[in-house]
């Protein structure tokens, strides 16, 4: 898809269903707003291990940001791995023992 499409489209991607099941494009928008943000606030979860944050951006895209101020544009949750890691300047490992403690104690508090 060419760029200009992916900014008119109306922004709904196949991994964003509001229920099982349930088509994005069918969502009513003040859930489809509220998923999003549950899903950076658990993505933010993730990544501030790795000195990472990520902020929604018009409903649309997000912006990843790293600790020196550098920032990418992220299409979305299958695009943001790679990112980070461009971001990082590392491999991130989610199995890393290190990161999975620090979830462990992220949930504790």
């Amino acid at each position: 898809m060419c760029g200009l499409c992916g900014i008119l489209g109306d922004a709904t991607h196949w991994a964003d269903p509001i229920r099982p099941g349930e088509p994005a494009a069918s969502a009513v928008a003040w859930e489809r707003r509220r998923e999003r943000r549950q899903r950076v606030a658990i993505c933010n979860r993730i990544l501030r291990h790795y000195g990472l944050s990520m902020t929604d951006w018009q409903g649309r895209q997000f912006i990843l940001r790293g600790g020196t101020g550098a920032s990418l544009i992220v299409n979305g949750v299958g695009d943001l791995w790679q990112k980070a890691e461009r971001l990082a300047g590392r491999t991130l490992d989610p199995l890393d023992p290190a990161f999975l403690d620090a979830l462990d104690a992220a949930r504790a508090d």
